[in-house]
């Protein structure tokens, strides 16, 4: 029987436990076929690919990050390249340029926490913008930076002073609006100018899957879309849809949706009470490319922004210690009204009292309603004490930490959590040793979302400064890259089909110019992703791998016979 292809000559990390390494894998139909076989079979290969030694690994798998949030920062201005506010306002000025007088200018990726929690001069931003709006978006996603002229625009149709559940406007010494909206504050700007059409939505999941490719991704969770604050349009699934129709989808996808996007559902008297989709859409509906993950619940704010709940004040903030975004017996009620109708959940959860209550709505959830059609998840964990972390283990719980915030921000956050809580701050060697699943994410765009720097952030956990953030939370190279593909299946419910390179699995690949788990922690991110491969097809780099042999050119070599 002819089959597709046969990659031969490799170095291949299958993370398989049955067959740690290969040399050579046959591929049919988007799937792996045989790991090392047999020469008569492999002669049956219609294209083959010397891989020449290079390395080869499954496909990097991201279980959380948000795609449309970052392809539409590479449609805006780009503030997370500020060194400084007076850089922010030129580039705030040159986004103005060529601009209609009323045509808002919209940045990303500002994060205070490196700028000393300092925030931009409403006035100056008027300035800059010659005028014009300004929403400038921070990187933490949980606040952002209106300058005078957009604040005069949400004043005409909403009270500023008029205390928001779970956010707040930002009051300055004046006893006027700083430009602040944290959380749900965030709501009264994005109320002007949400949502956006699908085809802006379907453009930016075209330009950021199309990143994802370069840096070997294959699969992405998305986590959050279709409400809240944190969606772009009621209609956002649809994009999904519509771009994979349109093989604007280049890796596979996992959009979460939020839970403001689900709602009540009437049904027959002996049906639970429940909060799902009409028609009773729920978790795990799709196929392999594009499938309905579990429901984002947010309980809290973020660490970057200090509104994180904690048990404890932030250290030099004397009576904050952040807050929920609900109340927490709405919260609790609306998480179960969604696991009873087949919702699995995804709690995000950065402080440590708000990881108290994710624990203990994911342990009722599961011992009145028993286990979802995917595992329920902890988001980021950026504080979590011991006797959590056995909690989270005794109940399967998956918890999804973010190493690479340390990178970007670990001095920052060390500097507001104190001595005492940045050992338990986002772990990894604490999670393994109780057998808790250990998945890779980034939380793109909030820090950097390639697989390999994430790794070494894993394994190193070094600040900008150089400090080592909780050493006794490190884990070794081939631990990271587990994470990043046998830990990620698992945390998505796809261990079955992903994570390996084993007969069955999907043929998602990647080929790297040195092995990751072989180098020196510091040399990890300097692996080069040559290309990568989704479902037997190379989607990026095939200008780096040798040009596939056709079967007719191989058979001499295949048979032994020499060429007339």
């Amino acid at each position: 029987m002819p089959v597709d292809l046969l990659i031969r000559n490799a170095h291949i990390l299958t993370q398989d436990a049955s067959r740690p390494t290969a040399t050579s894998l046959l591929i049919h139909d988007g799937k792996i076929l045989d790991v090392d076989p047999d020469p008569a079979l492999a002669g049956h290969a219609l294209q083959t690919i010397d891989a020449a030694g290079t390395v080869i690994v499954p496909g990097f798998n991201d279980v959380h990050a948000h795609s449309v949030w970052f392809g539409l920062g590479l449609m805006e201005a780009n503030a997370g390249v500020a060194a400084n506010l007076d850089e922010l306002y030129d580039i705030i000025a040159n986004a103005a340029a060529g601009k209609a007088a009323d045509e808002w200018v919209v940045a990303s990726g500002f994060s205070p926490l490196l700028f000393g929690g300092r925030q931009p001069d409403r006035h100056r931003l008027d300035t800059a913008a010659g005028g014009r709006p300004v929403w400038i978006k921070h990187s933490s996603g949980h606040a952002c930076t209106l300058n005078g002229v957009a604040l005069e625009l949400v004043a005409d149709r909403a009270d500023l002073t008029a205390p928001i559940d779970g956010g707040a406007v930002v009051i300055g010494d004046d006893g006027l609006p700083t430009g602040l909206l944290e959380e749900n504050a965030m709501r009264l700007v994005q109320d002007i100018l949400l949502p956006y059409p699908l085809e802006t939505i379907e453009r930016a999941l075209d330009l950021a899957t199309s990143h994802y490719l370069s840096e070997g991704l294959t699969s992405v969770t998305d986590a959050g879309i279709a409400g809240g604050w944190i969606g772009y349009s009621p209609r956002e699934f649809a994009a999904y849809l519509n771009a994979r129709d349109k093989g604007l989808l280049s890796v596979r996808m996992q959009p979460m949706l939020v839970m403001d996007a689900l709602h009540e559902m009437p049904g027959h008297a002996d049906d639970p009470e429940s909060r799902s989709l009409d028609a009773g859409i729920r978790t795990g509906l799709g196929d392999d490319w594009l499938r309905v993950g579990p429901v984002k619940i947010f309980s809290d704010g973020s660490l970057l922004g200090s509104t994180a709940y904690m048990t404890e004040d932030y250290v030099g903030c004397t009576h904050n210690h952040g807050y929920l975004q609900m109340d927490a017996d709405q919260l609790r009620e609306s998480a179960l009204a969604a696991y009873r109708a087949g919702w699995a959940i995804a709690m995000h959860a950065i402080g440590d009292r708000a990881v108290d209550h994710a624990i203990d709505i994911i342990t009722e959830a599961q011992e009145n309603f028993g286990l979802n059609a995917q595992p329920n998840r902890i988001e980021h964990g950026g504080v979590v004490r011991p006797d959590q972390l056995d909690r989270i283990a005794a109940a399967g719980i998956v918890l999804v930490p973010q190493p690479h915030f340390i990178t970007e921000f670990g001095d920052g956050m060390a500097r507001l959590l104190g001595p005492k809580r940045t050992p338990w701050s986002y772990p990894g060697k604490s999670l393994l040793e109780r057998g808790v699943t250990l998945p890779g994410s980034s939380d793109r765009p909030v820090s950097n979302g390639r697989p390999l720097d994430v790794m070494q952030s894993f394994v190193e956990r070094l600040t900008p400064s150089g400090e080592v953030y909780g050493p006794d939370e490190r884990i070794t190279a081939v631990e990271a890259l587990a994470a990043y593909t046998t830990g990620s299946a698992a945390a998505t419910g796809t261990g079955h089909i992903k994570g390996r390179l084993a007969p069955g699995y999907l043929a998602d690949l990647v080929f790297l110019d040195q092995d990751p788990t072989a180098v020196e922690p510091s040399n990890i991110s300097a692996t080069r992703v040559l290309a990568t491969m989704v479902g037997g097809h190379i989607r990026f780099g095939a200008e780096n791998l040798p040009a596939p042999a056709r079967l007719a050119d191989l058979e001499p070599a295949l048979t032994g016979k020499e060429t007339p």
